[in-house]
């Protein structure tokens, strides 16, 4: 019988079922988590496949049969940065967008992937692509207020007609305003004060 040497290569097994061999995820693993760690030390831009390899341990060939343009092996380090936020339902709207944005209102104080952020907001202004992994990422920060709203308004607090995205945005651009252009801590004073004049 024929061997296809080509899935052999991507780590398919014999009969095809597209199963990508260990070593090869341990290689893919190494080489994002490498990544991961020069995007939080240099910023975008300041990553370099020679770099990636020398702290990954895996060969360039073998990174860029994987990622054939530097840019593809960043998207999909970019992809990753950042953790998900929990939705707690804890009885009332502003119980539960307190929460939120205190959580938010820390990770962006504490969290390493917060160092690497204006670097990708930039690359997006002249990479489509990096725009939509923004735009992605962004959607994601979003997604558990977006949650706790139409709960809201679902348990008859907000309106049935409440714009949804402008009211999530109207809670979460102070603290990215706050953090990266006036550059002034994210204290629970202020995280408390916007919570009062957003959702009151």
């Amino acid at each position: 019988m024929a061997v296809d040497r080509g899935a052999s290569e991507r780590g398919e097994d014999a009969e095809g079922a597209g199963v990508m061999d260990e070593r090869v995820r341990r290689s893919r693993a190494a080489v994002l988590a490498a990544t991961s760690a020069l995007l939080f030390e240099r910023g975008y831009s300041g990553v370099s496949v020679d770099e990636v390899a020398r702290r990954s341990g895996v060969a360039k060939t073998t990174i860029y049969r994987h990622w054939p343009a530097k840019t593809d092996l960043l998207r999909d380090a970019c992809a990753n940065i950042g953790t998900p936020q929990t939705v707690s339902d804890l009885g009332s709207l502003r119980s539960d967008v307190a929460a939120l944005m205190g959580a938010l209102a820390e990770a962006l104080t504490t969290a390493p992937w917060t160092s690497v952020l204006p670097s990708i907001v930039d690359a997006g202004e002249r990479d489509p692509d990096m725009a939509e992994m923004y735009r992605r990422l962004q959607q994601g920060y979003s997604a558990p207020f977006v949650t706790a709203i139409r709960r809201g308004i679902d348990r008859g607090e907000l309106p049935a007609d409440t714009d949804v995205a402008a009211l999530a945005a109207a809670l979460i651009g102070p603290l990215f305003f706050r953090r990266w252009f006036a550059r002034e801590p994210l204290t629970e004073g202020f995280v408390a004060e916007i919570v009062r004049i957003v959702v009151g």
